[in-house]
């Protein structure tokens, strides 16, 4: 269990950062109230995955390499991305092996790497943040927290203990959302059909709220529901968590 004061860095992820800014606002929020001190590195950027995706090895390397410097000298380092985090944890490891000098610190690194809410439940013991929301939600497994990083019950317990919230599982929760980072855009009617696949069993649970712990599949699903002119809102579990849902969910910031 985690010890009091522990130090935490955040890495923020590029579309918090340049899509939902208040998503990084909530985990900061969150991890100070589980009795975290937190920083927020300056120096960090994108953790490499869309290089790495899309076979660029020497660029995601050097982006390994510069977050491995910038993470290395705090107690943990956490994500509210199962994505972002499953590319330090698992991938950094495996690229920077070769490599006499980095292989290790990437190594020590990856194991200390954690998702949000995993990190919240399962590392600070926190249970109940004394959030509440009036809602019918449903929750979506982005591929990488629920594969890479195995998240699943952390959520799903730090929700249900939101006053006034319900949670109704969709079908084939685990399904992807066919966001895929570049995978949309290569094959952009492969991944419009699998969202629409994915909207379907959401409307299916008669939900008004669909959460997940990554934005990017939450951008992907909250487009594809604007475009079929669903009343369905989305948001990241943080927020819900932090109780920041006065805020426009997402998709729907540009109409504030």
């Amino acid at each position: 269990m985690l010890k009091p004061g522990a130090h935490v860095a955040l890495f923020v992820t590029c579309l918090v950062d340049l899509f939902r800014p208040s998503i990084g606002f909530a985990a900061v929020k969150l991890l100070e109230e589980a009795g975290c001190r937190v920083s927020v590195p300056e120096s960090q950027t994108c953790c490499g995955q869309p290089a790495y995706n899309s076979g660029d090895r020497e660029t995601a390397m050097a982006l390994a390499r510069r977050t491995v410097a910038a993470f290395e000298g705090f107690d943990f380092i956490v994500a509210p991305s199962g994505s972002c985090g499953g590319m330090i944890k698992h991938h950094y490891p495996q690229l920077l092996a070769e490599d006499a000098a980095w292989g290790p610190r990437a190594a020590a690194l990856a194991a200390r790497t954690f998702e949000l809410t995993q990190f919240l439940a399962e590392q600070c013991g926190m249970s109940d943040f004394g959030a509440r929301l009036q809602a019918h939600c449903t929750y979506h497994d982005s591929c990488s927290s629920l594969r890479e990083m195995n998240v699943k019950s952390a959520p799903r317990a730090l929700l249900a203990k939101v006053d006034g919230l319900k949670l109704t599982e969709m079908q084939e929760t685990d399904a992807c959302c066919g966001f895929g980072g570049t995978f949309c855009v290569k094959f952009p009617d492969v991944s419009n059909s699998m969202a629409a696949r994915k909207v379907a069993t959401v409307n299916e649970t008669g939900a008004d709220l669909l959460l997940a712990g990554d934005l990017g599949c939450l951008m992907n699903l909250a487009g594809k529901m604007k475009r079929d002119g669903s009343r369905v809102q989305v948001r990241h579990v943080a927020e819900v968590l932090a109780g920041m849902t006065d805020l426009p969910a997402i998709g729907e910031e540009s109409q504030s």
